[in-house]
């Protein structure tokens, strides 16, 4: 069955990018910290990436997020949605408006313009189609940014929360969470390593 969900790195004041993000610097002022366990050579760092990439049928993320992976400085052959450890899963963009040209040319993108709903079901559609042709269950990752991660628990279109949260106090940047709906959460796993405590809600 395809599952929706939320993997996000989190600073431990509720950050998920540093001071003034933007298409040169997607993760703001010492973001970069946030993502330390992804590079990480800790066996249960590696095993947590590999296992989130692998699971992912299909990824939803942001305008302001594929702004700045597919900007001059974003993904390559070498960085990127999991690099070096799964395919190349289908991406789908929440966009009031598409770009007119992507540099990620090798990439499955599909741009929604209609909702982060619509968006989902889209992401939804393709991971099963993957689930099919792989026989093996594939899921929908929101990846983000942080205002698509927390729209979408906000809306309850999310199944599991999957949080890595690097031991920063950024001060400012991009919080998860806004003040939206209130929920109590199930934890299903905590798992520490030198970079990160990664949970599962």
């Amino acid at each position: 069955m395809t599952r929706i969900i939320a993997d996000i790195s989190v600073s431990l004041d509720g950050y998920v990018t540093g001071p003034d993000p933007g298409p040169d610097a997607g993760l703001g002022i010492g973001g970069e910290a946030l993502h330390t366990w992804a590079f990480s050579d800790d066996p249960d760092d590696r095993r947590i990436l590999r296992e989130g990439t692998a699971r992912s049928g299909a990824v939803v993320l942001g305008r302001r997020l594929f702004d700045v992976v597919d900007g001059p400085n974003g993904w390559s052959d070498k960085t990127g949605y999991g690099a070096g450890e799964v395919g190349k899963p289908a991406f789908v963009v929440v966009t009031s408006s598409p770009p007119d040209s992507v540099r990620l040319g090798g990439l499955d993108w599909t741009f929604v313009t209609t909702g982060l709903a619509d968006a989902v079901s889209v992401a939804r559609v393709r991971a099963e189609a993957a689930s099919s042709d792989s026989g093996k269950d594939l899921d929908v990752v929101l990846m983000g940014g942080g205002a698509t991660v927390g729209s979408a628990l906000d809306a309850g279109l999310v199944d599991v929360l999957s949080l890595h949260l690097a031991p920063v106090v950024l001060g400012a940047g991009t919080p998860l969470f806004t003040g939206g709906t209130r929920r109590t959460l199930v934890q299903r796993s905590v798992t520490a390593t030198s970079t990160a405590t990664h949970l599962l809600y």
